[in-house]
C-alpha cells in the first residue's frame, strides 16, 4: 500500500524553489508519484500532515554508529589522549554483539532525529549492515582501517570481503566504501593498497582528514607533506572521497580538494568538543567544494543530533568570521539533506520531486518555538529540533509515526545497549 500525505507545507528544496508551499505527496513503490494540491487516489494510507512541515530526509555524513555504547565515557580530553589513552584500549574489547547493539541504539536515535541516511566507519561491520537491513534506514558503511598490530592484511581483506557482500545490499539502500583511518594511522604502502581495493571495486574512501594540529604536524614532519598532499600523492583522490573534518588545512589543501570533487563532512559540534578547531567552511563553500553534515562518533559529541549540527553550522561561521551572511539558513540545510545525499554516493535520493526515492520527514510546527512563523527555512535552520520530527520515511517505508518507532522495539534496544555497556566496562 502506498501513502498520501494531506496537507503539509512542503519544502522541496529543488532549485528555484525558494517557499515551501501546502499540498499533498503521493508515495508508492518507493518513489514519489506526485507533489501538488490536493491530490485524489484510493487504497494509499493516508497521514495527516495538517501544521507540519515535509522536507528531505537528514542525512549523517560521518559518524561511528556503535560508539552510542561509549557516550559520556571519555569527556574533556584532547582527541590525541581520548583516542590512545580511553577508547581504542576500550574497542579492543567490542564484540560483535557490541556493534548491533550499539547500532541499534544509533538507528533508534537518529531516527527520531529526522536521519534518514548515515555514513558509518566502524568495525565488525556485517553486524552494523545487519541493523541497517532490519530498521530500513538508508547507510554508507565501511570498515575503519587501521595498520597497526600486525593485523593489516587481515583488516583490507575484510574490508574487501565486506564491499562485495554489502554494496549495494539491503535493496538499495546500504552502499558501501572503503575507510582508511587517518593519515597517521595509514602508512604509504597501506593506503596504495586500500585505494587500489577502491579502484577495483568501484567504491568511494571514507576518511579522517586535517582533524587536528598535531596530525597536520606529525604528517608534515614525517612525509615533508600535509596531510592532504600525503593521501594525495598516494591516488586517494583519484576516487569518490569522503572527508571528514578538514579543520587544519594550507592553501593548497583547498586546492587540492576542490580539484578532486572530494566532499567535506563538516563536525563542528565534535570539532569543538575535542578542541580541534573550527574547520574554514565558507573558505570551502566559496571555492565550490561541497560540503556536508556529520555529528561525528557519540563519544565525541555526545549525541546524534543533526538539527544541531545545522544550526550550529549556521551560526558559527558567522561569528568566528564576524560576517552575519556567511552560511546562510537554506545553505545550513542542503549541507544536512542534499549535499549528505551526494557525499554518500546515494542515486535517486534528493529533493522532493517526482521520481525520486521517497526519503523524508515531517516535522510538528505547532509548537512555540517555532511561533510565530515567517521564513519556513531559516525556522528549520535556527529554531527547529530532533524532538520535532513527528514522521520519519525511508524509501517510501515509514519508519516513525507520531513519535513512535515502527520497525525496532526501542526499550529493548536500550536495554541491551546498557548491558552492552557495563559488559565492556567489567575486567578482563
Amino acid at each position: 500500500m502506498g501513502i498520501l500525505i494531506r496537507n503539509a507545507d512542503i519544502v522541496t528544496l529543488r532549485k528555484g524553489d525558494e517557499e515551501p508551499f501546502l499540498g499533498d505527496i503521493l508515495i508508492d513503490e518507493g518513489r514519489i508519484q506526485e507533489v501538488g494540491g490536493s491530490i485524489d487516489t484510493e487504497s494509499h494510507e493516508v497521514i495527516n500532515a495538517k501544521g507540519m512541515v515535509a522536507l528531505p530526509g537528514l542525512v549523517n555524513a560521518h559518524t561511528h554508529g556503535a560508539m552510542t555504547l561509549l557516550r559520556g565515557y571519555a569527556d574533556d580530553l584532547p582527541l590525541n589522549i581520548w583516542l590512545e589513552e580511553k577508547i581504542w584500549p576500550l574497542e579492543e574489547k567490542l564484540t560483535p554483539e557490541d556493534i548491533y547493539w550499539g547500532t541499534m541504539l544509533a538507528l533508534a536515535e537518529m531516527i527520531r532525529g529526522g536521519i534518514t541516511a548515515f555514513a558509518d566507519m566502524y568495525f565488525f561491520m556485517d553486524e552494523a549492515a545487519r541493523a541497517v537491513e532490519e530498521v530500513g534506514i538508508r547507510a554508507c558503511l565501511c570498515r575503519g582501517l587501521v595498520a597497526a598490530g600486525g593485523g593489516a592484511d587481515k583488516s583490507l581483506r575484510e574490508a574487501d570481503d565486506f564491499v562485495s557482500q554489502w554494496h549495494g545490499g539491503a535493496e538499495g539502500r546500504i552502499t558501501a566504501m572503503f575507510g582508511p583511518h587517518a593519515p597517521y594511522t595509514c602508512p604509504p604502502e597501506f593506503l596504495e593498497e586500500t585505494v587500489s581495493l577502491a579502484q577495483d571495486q568501484g567504491v568511494g574512501i571514507h576518511i579522517h582528514l586535517g582533524e587536528t594540529k598535531k596530525e597536520q604536524e606529525d604528517i608534515k614532519r614525517r612525509y615533508g607533506r600535509t596531510p592532504f598532499e600525503y593521501v594525495s600523492d598516494l591516488g586517494l583522490f583519484e576516487q569518490h572521497v569522503l572527508a571528514a573534518h578538514c579543520v587544519h588545512l594550507e592553501e593548497g589543501d583547498f586546492k587540492i580538494l576542490m580539484e578532486a570533487g572530494a566532499y567535506v563532512a563538516h563536525c563542528p559540534q565534535s570539532n569543538l568538543k575535542l578542541a580541534s578547531g573550527v574547520a574554514p567552511i565558507p573558505e570551502m563553500v566559496k571555492m565550490g567544494i561541497p560540503v556536508a553534515l556529520g555529528t561525528d562518533g557519540a563519544a565525541s559529541n555526545n549525541n546524534l543530533d543533526l538539527f544541531e549540527e545545522i544550526r550550529l553550522a549556521g551560526v558559527l561561521h558567522k561569528g568566528v568570521s564576524h560576517d552575519p551572511t556567511l552560511i546562510p539558513a537554506r545553505d545550513a540545510l542542503e549541507m544536512a539533506t542534499i549535499k549528505g545525499v551526494e557525499a554518500l554516493g546515494i542515486e535517486g535520493v534528493g529533493p522532493l520531486q517526482v521520481g525520486g526515492r521517497a526519503d523524508l520527514i515531517l516535522l510538528d510546527f505547532d509548537k512555540p518555538h517555532l511561533a510565530p512563523l515567517h521564513h519556513t527555512i531559516a525556522q528549520i535552520t535556527y529554531s527547529a529540533g530532533a524532538a520535532d520530527v513527528d514522521t520519519v520515511i525511508v524509501d517510501g517505508k515509514i519508519l516513525m509515526e507520531g513519535r513512535e518507532l515502527k520497525t525496532m522495539d526501542e526499550a529493548l534496544v536500550r536495554r541491551m545497549a546498557q548491558r552492552r555497556m557495563e559488559h565492556l566496562l567489567e575486567p578482563i
